[in-house]
């Protein structure tokens, strides 16, 4: 697995980052879905994660056909990051929390 920079802002909550591969020079931000307001965008991937009762997430900003792996990827190594060891990640948002 690739190293990929996490970012977060002071003014932001631990969960809510963004994370960016230098490589491909994709980005991913993070959003934790129940103290953020989340507006997909047209044009972006998302993907939802759910561990015990943390549900979040994650769009990519500035999307240009890359490799759904990569994104899992990175995905991943946030959760690890976060320690959410018991992430599932979920293609679209989870039943039990709409």
């Amino acid at each position: 697995m690739s190293n990929y920079l996490i970012s977060i802002s002071q003014n932001q909550a631990l969960k809510d980052g963004t994370i960016h591969d230098p490589n491909s020079k994709l980005k991913v931000k993070a959003f934790d879905l129940l103290k953020s307001r989340f507006k997909p965008r047209k044009g972006e991937v998302r993907f939802f994660v759910t561990a015990g009762t943390e549900t979040m997430a994650f769009e990519t900003l500035g999307y240009n056909k890359h490799r759904q792996l990569l994104i899992l990827q990175m995905i991943s190594s946030y959760c690890i990051y976060l320690g959410l060891i018991e992430a599932q990640i979920h293609s679209t948002l989870p039943l039990a929390f709409n």
